[in-house]
């Protein structure tokens, strides 16, 4: 049960706000961003939970907005975030995109969409689809600039540059064409030992689907041959009926989409269904099975030889993916002790281009982070650090504070469990209709931690 549900602009504006019990102070907006505020100050994210004088403040952002809960009963967090993740899927579905501006422009038909989805502070439908039979009003659609891209190439829009609702009646006119969307996403997290270990890894995904299909009409995803689901302690590749391990792809679970049949997927792996309206998760699995990280990195301290209040630092992140694969935004953060005073960076090699990485020292929270525009698979990259020291401790003193490494960063068409879509199939009207498939992966970083 929640309390209040308001959606805040990047600089602490209401835009939309629903007091559905009434048992929390009406100043909750503006505690609320002073306590988002104090930690982006600190340098550090604000955890999506805290608690201020009883009241639990429960929030994500997504499109540079802040969707937020007010409770105080004793609810499940992960309860009211996945309800907060889901309205601004709906808003993405209705809109075409979140954003302020997106929020603003669609004041009255989100009003109505919070009446449907939440009653006296109960969640009760989260679905686009079903929602279609009670909303009235119609989204207002965006023009947008073409410096202005989507996570994806070409998601939702159509040929003219208007974001595109994907509720729209009309999605495949005749200025637009038919296409369907498949993106399996997976969320990587990883813990490495100093020594370069592994010691814990798992894989969250989803293959999300988004139609804009004419019709409606059935759809059939093959997934691969080898996909085993269920942890077996031993098995070998024997045991599954394969000639060779790397032919198979283990999950620990998975869960399926309401609409899908599973009539063909435990003898082909195959998954049917047809399509409901907006984008929506076909399958979410987990996988706690072994793969190989696609980054590497260490983190070596050393004496400067001129002066015992300084050390060299040198990060060393290497890429393993394949070499024609490239990962996007990736950002190495690196925590030092209360003793460094400040830093100087410098790259080993002159990058090319020369504004292909850069580094920003925060001092306040003693905090360096290292950021690369594009890193191609089977690279290397190597940044020392010079860190001057406010005692003669050297490196020995720094290496004990250093750390942990962590990483973020996007690998587009990758895929570390090799979770794969053999073919997308949909059925034939007639030779014309031809509609595009677009099949795409997406590795990210969820938790990517190297000790030190």
């Amino acid at each position: 049960m929640i309390s209040q549900f308001f959606i805040l602009s990047p600089r602490g504006d209401t835009i939309i706000t629903r007091d559905y019990l009434g048992n929390v102070p009406k100043g909750s907006t503006e505690v609320f961003f002073r306590k988002i505020k104090f930690w982006d100050r600190g340098g550090r994210d604000a955890p999506p939970v805290f608690h201020v004088d009883g009241v639990s403040y429960l929030h994500v952002k997504d499109g540079g907005v802040l969707l937020v809960a007010t409770t105080r009963e004793n609810v499940s967090p992960s309860l009211i975030l996945e309800l907060l993740r889901r309205i601004g899927g709906i808003i993405k579905d209705y809109c075409g995109l979140l954003s302020e501006e997106a929020v603003r422009k669609n004041g009255v038909l989100l009003y109505e969409l919070l009446d449907e989805v939440v009653d006296y502070g109960f969640p009760q439908n989260s679905s686009s689809e079903a929602l279609r039979e009670f909303v009235l009003n119609e989204p207002t659609v965006l023009h947008t600039s073409k410096g202005k891209a989507a996570a994806f190439a070409g998601v939702g829009r159509g040929p003219t540059g208007v974001i595109k609702s994907v509720l729209d009646t009309s999605r495949a006119d005749s200025k637009g064409r038919d296409e369907i969307f498949v993106d399996i996403v997976e969320k990587i997290s990883c813990t490495f030992s100093a020594s370069g270990y592994v010691q814990t890894s798992q894989i969250d995904g989803a293959i999300q689907v988004k139609s804009y299909l004419t019709g409606n009409p059935p759809i059939a995803i093959a997934l691969n041959d080898g996909l085993v689901i269920g942890r077996r302690e031993g098995g070998g590749a024997a045991e599954f009926g394969y000639g060779r391990a790397s032919d198979i792809v283990q999950l620990d679970d998975c869960n399926f989409h309401e609409s899908v049949s599973l009539e063909r997927f435990e003898t082909e792996r195959t998954l049917e269904l047809v399509p409901p309206d907006g984008e929506f998760a076909v399958m979410n699995y987990r996988s706690t099975h072994p793969f190989k990280p696609p980054f590497r990195v260490t983190c070596t301290v050393e004496d400067d030889p001129h002066s015992a209040f300084k050390a060299i630092i040198l990060l060393q992140v290497r890429a393993d993916f394949p070499a024609d694969k490239a990962a996007s935004g990736l950002e190495v953060t690196v925590p030092f002790p209360r003793a460094v005073q400040r830093v100087s960076c410098e790259p080993e090699r002159e990058p090319r281009p020369a504004n292909s990485q850069a580094w920003d020292w925060q001092e306040r929270v003693r905090k360096l982070v290292w950021k690369l525009r594009k890193v191609a698979g089977g690279s290397e990259h190597t940044l020392r650090i010079r860190a001057t020291l406010e005692d003669g401790l050297g490196a020995a003193g720094v290496r004990r504070g250093v750390g942990p490494v962590s990483l973020q960063f996007t690998i587009p068409m990758h895929c570390v469990s090799r979770l794969q879509v053999r073919y997308l199939q949909i059925p034939k009207r007639d030779k014309s209709y031809q509609p595009y498939r677009w099949v795409r992966y997406v590795t990210l970083s969820s938790s990517y931690v190297v000790r030190t």
